[in-house]
């Protein structure tokens, strides 16, 4: 019911050190570029190889530190997403360095240790060793600095301090020349004060315009394909058969969980501490933690059926177990107020138990050893029949996505896909619905695909383009009625469109983050409607009922305090842009696929 995660200070500083000395070394070794190594090459920054073993070096410690955060094992999604960030930051080491070569940017030793002495590392800010009633201790830091016990640790945080000052440096000879006149000034302060108040009259095609006015000639979507390819251009597809044993509980585990539930309460009821017991049983280990002490919340913030017995149960008693999408529920409520209460709780799962889980257990086991990590296609369609399971297809998996079957969503197939060989089988995948084995039965690069394989995709683009024809027709429609003196709302209900009064705003905080109705907002006179806004989100028409002007005296009186506070913001915004523009500058080669294999393909090299 409760996702949080808890950090234990209790841990020793020598532990928190070296976890923390890691992530530093992660940090301020990602420049390890094509200087040897023997692990061959990665892939090219700007013409230097990354040595492989470098990166992978460099994955598995930023991998063993997120599953250390986490309380359940990573997904194939998670571990890809941490390869890729890591790959981004040898990226922006390289570049980082290129710059501070070309601007001569450096950093004495000098310099780095008054730094390191005078702002200490952001990760270490926390660490209990370091504080005094709740507060860094800037004097426990120091006297730390200068003990044997910091002697492994004050390199590494060197050389991070290091990387710090040179990334200020080079980053204050990128924004040297920002300055904001009086004009910009106040332009940059009547857009965030300015407001306006309109309403919006929405003309969507899809909405307005039904299929069967619309009909699509074959040649209409001949022509529209060749003379719109790049629309239909699309990323490397897999193409998965997948077989899933259901892991999903029986009325007889839900029986069990109900049991197990009484069981709880009698045991409070018998004059057990509600705490001790929670602490001891509760799977939501956060509020178990605490005793089952869930605060102070507010109706609605739970899942409705804990939140209606909540909130109708007597005071200082003991509910009958309450079931919710999360289990069976024990509830104390301690007090309520309105619509403010709170109370703890002892939660039961329902999960597969019993002499289901045996069978499952041994099932999910002839699944694993027969069917997962071969290279033979035909093993899926072997081990499904040996299961009674059915082959089915998922949906095509474009690369950077999730497999889907029916409505589920299946993590890791998405990743393990674009590693694989046609014909192979995948290792077994968890979900929470299944266990799953998928199949790779073809792989398209990317690219346009032919008519053939997207007409519906194409038929459907046509449909909408004459939709849209026909949908400013009803907005050129709507417009004359409100010329003539029909009022706008009224215009919008003969038309069955939608109109909609919103408060006022200011141009940075718009209702709808629609250019063209953001400019009409602010540019047409109030009293007036703007033209037909024709836009990729849909057609609109903006009627301005007022605008509020920025307080001019106000900015004049503060105008000091607002320089200060908006040219730093557009230093920041000026270095997310320098550092946004190295990337895109960046010479890059990534051949990071080629080095990865599949469990099957491990396998296969493995003498016989």
């Amino acid at each position: 019911m409760i996702q949080a995660f808890r950090s234990n200070l209790a841990k020793k500083v020598t532990v928190v050190l070296f976890a923390l000395l890691m992530l530093i070394f992660l940090l301020t070794s990602v420049d390890l570029t094509a200087i040897g190594g023997g692990g061959g090459p990665v892939g090219k920054i700007n013409g230097e190889r990354v040595d492989a073993r470098a990166y992978e070096l460099a994955v598995q410690q930023a991998v063993s530190n997120a599953q250390q955060r986490s309380p359940t094992p990573l997904t194939l999604e998670e571990v890809e997403t941490i390869r890729n960030q890591v790959w981004e930051q040898f990226i922006q080491s390289r570049v980082l360095d290129e710059e501070f070569e070309r601007h001569n940017v450096t950093a004495s030793e000098e310099e780095v240790a008054q730094l390191l002495q005078t702002s200490p590392p952001q990760q270490i800010l926390g660490v209990p060793e370091f504080q005094t009633e709740g507060q860094f201790d800037m004097a426990k830091y120091r006297r730390w600095l200068t003990s044997s016990a910091a002697a492994p640790y004050v390199d590494a945080f060197g050389e991070q301090t290091r990387g710090e000052l040179l990334r200020q440096k080079l980053f204050t000879v990128a924004t040297a020349d920002v300055f904001l006149s009086d004009a910009a000034l106040w332009e940059r302060y009547r857009d965030q004060n300015e407001k306006a108040h309109i309403t919006l009259t929405a003309i969507i095609p899809r909405n307005i315009i039904p299929d069967s006015a619309v009909t699509v000639a074959p040649s209409e979507v001949e022509a529209y394909y060749a003379a719109h390819r790049d629309e239909f251009k699309r990323e490397r597809t897999a193409y998965l058969s997948a077989v899933a044993l259901p892991r999903a509980p029986l009325p007889s585990d839900t029986a069990a969980a109900r049991a197990r539930a009484d069981s709880l309460r009698a045991e409070v009821v018998g004059g057990a501490p509600f705490a001790e017991v929670a602490r001891r049983e509760s799977s939501d280990t956060v509020s178990g933690a605490q005793g089952g002490d869930l605060g102070t919340w507010t109706r609605g913030q739970f899942d409705p059926a804990f939140d209606s017995a909540a909130f109708a149960m007597p005071l200082k008693t003991v509910s009958a177990p309450v079931l919710s999408s999360f289990g069976f529920h024990i509830i104390e409520m301690t007090s309520r107020s309105g619509d403010s209460a709170s109370g703890r709780h002892i939660l039961v799962p329902i999960e597969v138990v019993g002499a289901h889980r045996d069978r499952l257990d041994a099932q999910a086991d002839t699944l694993d050893r027969f069917g997962a990590s071969q290279t033979d296609p035909a093993v899926l369609d072997s081990v499904a029949r040996m299961l009674k399971l059915r082959v089915v297809r998922s949906e095509p998996v474009q690369q950077g996505t999730k497999a889907q079957i029916g409505r589920q969503v299946v993590p890791d197939a998405g990743v393990w896909a674009f590693t694989a060989q046609k014909g192979e089988i995948s290792p077994v995948v968890e979900s929470p619905e299944a266990f799953w084995l998928f199949r790779l039965d073809s792989l398209a690069e990317a690219g346009t695909p032919s008519l053939a394989a997207v007409r519906p995709s194409v038929e459907a683009a046509v449909r909408d383009v004459k939709k849209r024809e026909a949908a400013l027709k009803v907005a050129q429609d709507y417009v004359r009625r409100v010329d003539a003196g029909t009022r706008p709302s009224l215009a919008a209900t003969q038309l069955n469109l939608a109109h909609r009064e919103f408060p006022p705003f200011t141009r940075i905080a718009p209702p709808l983050d629609i250019p063209a109705i953001v400019g009409a907002a602010f540019g047409v006179a109030p009293g007036q409607h703007s033209d037909i806004l024709d836009t990729k989100d849909g057609i609109y028409v903006v009627e301005v009922l007022s605008r509020t002007p920025a307080d001019s005296a106000a900015f004049a009186a503060g105008i000091d305090e607002y320089r200060a506070r908006a040219i730093n913001e557009e230093r920041q915004q000026r270095v997310r842009n320098y550092l946004a523009s190295l990337r895109t500058e960046a010479k890059v080669v990534d051949n990071r696929d080629k080095l990865r294999q599949t469990a099957a393909q491990q396998q296969q090299l493995l003498p016989t």
